[in-house]
């Protein structure tokens, strides 16, 4: 992401409140943009084509088939694309560009198999035991596949640090959906619930086709090697456990609460709890400010310090290295320190705005009970996952794992406490998980930064591993 680093640099280096508005804008617009396109689409949606009035049963299975598809890409999606994004970095680093078209459509063939394995599965049951229409349970499922395609892709157009272009593509699939919405709603006379599905379902579509044809255009030779990208999953395990337990965490709170006394079952299919959803969204976007802030600092400040140490590891003294190394770890520090006060201020304020102003929309009640304690474990875990990254810098998987490993146990057990206790503190799992999940982290970038000369320099093999008897050790003989 260096070049993301440089151009938010050549914005802010102008040092003027237009400068500050388009680094802004831009950092929105390489890290949240398309979850806000997605979003405001269906807010939109349901306000021209009249949302408000369906029938509640109508409008909860659509809210819930919505909120499944999002959730279940996400987590099929996960535990491949953390070994298929290594596996291309390496591929790119090495100049074997023909091999990324391999792994691009292995990865796809084993993640559609996973996805479509378990979509079959609930859809049936969706038809057979809820009740539910056939035409609704397969443009519910082509929306679910669709989102897992364009979640996949997403991870290669990354790489490429095209996230310029993959706003683009949201935008114009989110507006193709929109368009389409109307038309269907007004000139064809569809109703509500089929027509916004529908639409949303070819607006996904769009986007992974967009994402399909851009990554083609990226690489264009095939060397056909399928083998070396199986066996990454092999070397790289510990990429799949962490990708996986993380984004387990961040919605196993959630799943623990669907089985609480206050959960809501939709066609004998469907489980959510309202209010403990709708505070978990408020409490996300509560601080998912910590990512811009974090994409655009660590990119502008720490990147340069980490591209100095290894400099300086190629080709520098043992001071240089002692010195960059320093200041590499005193960043780090900074960048996390920073990261906490800025967001806390930003969580505080939005904190206030939305105590003060949701009520007037409507969000009261229950919700406003569950929302503070949730607000304050969201705030913990995106410092949380910005430790998380730090880790990933230095090659420290087990960290990593061990962060994401206890950040989801105590996050489910947790929970599972929480519903036992006043509706307040039904967030306490998430504070709980991910403080453990911090310390975990914080307690590893220490141990990095102590074993870090051991990790860089003595990693190296004098002989090549291979399969058979073992040299003898006799290096002289007199």
């Amino acid at each position: 992401m260096a070049g993301v680093g440089i151009k938010l640099n050549r914005i802010f280096e102008k040092k003027s409140i237009a400068a500050d508005l388009v680094g802004f804008t831009y950092s929105i617009v390489i890290t949240i943009a398309p979850i806000i396109l997605v979003i405001a689409n269906i807010l939109l949606m349901g306000w021209i084509l009249g949302f408000g009035e369906v029938a509640y049963l109508e409008r909860e299975l659509f809210s819930c088939t919505v909120l499944y598809t999002f959730i279940f890409a996400l987590l099929t999606v996960a535990p491949f694309n953390a070994v298929l994004s290594k596996y291309v970095q390496d591929s790119i680093y090495e100049e074997r560009y023909q091999d990324i078209l391999p792994c691009y459509y292995l990865g796809l063939v084993m993640n559609l198999v996973l996805s479509c394995v378990l979509g079959i599965g609930f859809c049936l049951w969706e038809h057979f035991v809820g009740g539910v229409e056939v035409f609704y349970v397969f443009i519910g499922y082509c929306a679910y596949i669709s989102m897992v395609l364009v979640f996949y892709s997403m991870v290669y157009l990354s790489i490429c640090k095209d996230y310029e272009r993959i706003s683009l593509f949201f935008l114009l699939g989110m507006l193709e959906a929109f368009v389409l919405g109307v038309v269907l709603r007004y000139l064809f006379r569809w109703d509500v619930m089929h027509a916004m599905l529908f639409a949303l379902m070819t607006g996904f579509f769009l986007i992974a086709i967009l994402e399909f044809t851009a990554v083609k255009r990226y690489f264009l030779q095939n060397s056909n090697r399928y083998k070396p990208v199986l066996l990454y999953f092999k070397k790289w395990w510990k990429l799949v456990v962490t990708n996986f337990l993380y984004t387990l965490g961040l919605y196993i709170h959630n799943f623990v609460f669907w089985t609480d006394e206050g959960r809501m079952v939709v066609v004998k299919s469907f489980v959510c709890n309202q209010p403990y959803d709708m505070a978990t969204c408020l409490a996300m976007f509560t601080n998912i400010s910590a990512t811009i802030i974090f994409v655009t600092r660590v990119e502008m400040f720490f990147h340069e310090k980490y591209k100095l140490y290894s400099e300086a590891v190629i080709g520098g003294k043992k001071t240089d290295i002692e010195n960059t190394k320093n200041r590499m770890f005193r960043q780090l520090a900074d960048e996390l320190m920073n990261l906490a006060r800025v967001q806390f201020i930003i969580s505080v304020v939005v904190y206030l705005l939305c105590v003060v102003l949701l009520p007037q929309f409507g969000f009261a009640g229950m919700v406003m009970r569950i929302y503070p304690c949730l607000a304050a474990g969201y705030f913990i875990l995106f410092l949380m996952y910005s430790a998380m990254l730090f880790l990933y810098y230095y090659n420290d998987l087990t960290g990593a794992v061990l962060t994401t490993l206890g950040f989801c146990l105590v996050t489910c057990i947790g929970s599972i406490a929480a519903t036992r206790l006043p509706e307040i503190w039904y967030g306490i799992g998430v504070v709980l998980g991910s403080l453990t999940g911090w310390t975990i982290a914080y307690i590893r970038l220490r141990w990095v930064e102590k074993h870090l000369d051991i990790h860089i320099f003595c990693q190296g093999m004098l002989l090549k591993r291979g399969i058979g008897l073992k040299p003898s050790g006799k290096v002289f003989e007199k």
